[in-house]
């Protein structure tokens, strides 16, 4: 198995650094809001990572962090006049909820910063202790980052190329301008905890490090996390976390691509941004979740409305193929499991993954025509494979008919145009048929005749043909 490494810049052959156990760690959420669509991509790419690793027979311990301390959440909760905790339970409760919907798995352990200040302390202690770290005069505790000489390294830059061209904010009880914080002093009023240097709560970056380590050792095989962490955050981690043990922290760094909206950066200042929940009320979830499986985990995803159009068609190719089987295990070509499997242990590579599954759909329908004994045994397979990437979990029939998509009209009356049509047709009414098709082509639902009579699919207009 291959996996692109993003500390050495290159696919590097894994190896857990136990046999047959992956240790993994992602950052998650800081919960001050509801999660968005980069939220989303990062979810579903480490859901699908873990699932396949499982699939593979490696014992995977994955925790995901929730972040319920922060600046921004103090902020959020000030400016709604509620708690901190009301507002952080009421963020986390929408957050696993979104994720259900999008059949993202939970994670094995889901720490929470304000869970871990006693390891959050005692990390800070041992920096100090190290000379890593030092208490400034205003409560502040703040790392020395010259002092770590591999500083930059999971992003190949120089500290001193880092203070000549970054923005970097002027503090008079700093050391160095670079030097971060890990413990803030509590302003009058807000909530605090004790520590040896006073009242105060953690910095961002060392809770991460005390709850990956608390939770997976001081070494452990792979730490996932969105495309806008890998500097300061991760690089701040790297730095605490081996100065305080000695030890490499992480033997893989992996990074999810970024989600741009019609090609922009998905920000609120530029009116294109999405909550996860925003999307879902306008679209099936496993259409969401396709999308987001169907691009490489480190390729940036372009969200449009094309794009979901796409996504709901290829769907539409497997719930077909899969359509009136009844799945049942059996022999099938082993070159279908075989591709599937060099795909995804080539960094876990879904677009051809993906093309694996599809050339098996084609193989269904032509097995349901020709050789109809064999199509249990495929479905059965396509059914596997696609569970490994969270996919093909709902009815074929009802994801046909629109799914978790709202329907421009009841499936009572699209029956009862669909049987006024079929009388039309017996007194040789021709006209009012095609009127009727025409009627329905015009809202999506699309007419299918055979010998047994007429069925229906739901089509949006993004997923019609021209």
């Amino acid at each position: 198995m291959q996996i692109y490494n993003t500390l050495t810049r290159r696919k590097e052959t894994f190896e857990p650094l136990e046999p047959g156990r992956i240790r993994m760690y992602v950052c998650g959420m800081t919960v001050y809001d509801y999660c968005h669509l980069g939220h989303a991509r990062v979810m579903v790419a480490f859901d699908v990572i873990t699932r396949y690793l499982r699939a593979r027979g490696y014992d995977v311990t994955y925790v995901r962090n929730i972040t319920d301390i922060d600046d921004k959440i103090l902020r959020r909760a000030e400016e709604n006049g509620e708690s901190i905790a009301s507002l952080t339970e009421r963020m986390i409760a929408a957050m696993h909820e979104d994720e259900g919907r999008l059949m993202v798995l939970r994670p094995d352990q889901e720490p929470r910063a304000t869970g871990h200040i006693v390891e959050i302390v005692d990390m800070i202690g041992s920096l100090i202790d190290k000379g890593y770290a030092y208490a400034a005069d205003n409560g502040d505790v703040y790392y020395r980052v010259r002092k770590f000489a591999d500083y930059g390294k999971l992003n190949n830059r120089d500290p001193d190329e880092m203070r000549a061209g970054a923005r970097v904010e002027v503090d008079e009880h700093k050391e160095d301008p670079l030097d971060f914080v890990l413990w803030k002093a509590a302003k009058p009023g807000e909530a605090s905890w004790s520590s040896p240097w006073g009242e105060g709560r953690p910095g961002w970056h060392i809770e991460c490090s005390a709850m990956s380590t608390c939770c997976l050792g001081e070494t452990f095989d792979i730490h996932g996390g969105g495309p806008d962490l890998t500097f300061p955050h991760h690089e701040n981690e790297i730095a605490q976390s081996e100065a305080a043990t000695g030890k490499l922290y992480v033997n893989t760094w992996m990074h999810a691509g970024a989600v741009r909206v019609n090609q922009e950066k998905m920000s609120k200042s530029l009116g294109n941004f999405f909550t996860i929940r925003d999307v879902l009320e306008a679209h099936d979830p496993e259409v969401v979740r396709y999308l987001l499986v169907a691009s490489h985990y480190r390729s940036p995803i372009n969200y449009a409305p094309d794009s979901l159009g796409e996504a709901r068609k290829s769907l539409e190719r497997f719930y077909t193929a899969l359509e009136g089987v009844v799945p049942q295990e059996g022999a099938v070509d082993v070159r279908f499991d075989q591709r599937f499997v060099a795909a995804m242990d080539d960094d876990f590579n879904t677009p051809e993954a993906l093309a694996a599954l599809f050339d098996l759909a084609r193989e269904l329908n032509r097995a349901k025509k020709e050789a109809p004994e064999q199509a249990p045994a495929l479905a059965f397979e396509l059914k596997r494979l696609g569970g490994v990437l969270g996919l093909f979990t709902q009815d074929p029939s009802t994801f046909l008919k629109g799914g978790g998509e709202a329907l421009p009209i009841s499936e009572a009356e699209i029956e009862a145009r669909i049987a006024e049509r079929a009388a039309a047709k017996k007194t040789k009414d021709f006209a009012t048929a095609d009127r009727i098709r025409d009627e329905l082509a015009e809202l999506g639902i699309v007419l299918k005749d055979s010998r047994e009579g007429t069925t229906w699919v739901f089509e949006t207009p993004a997923t019609q043909d021209d």
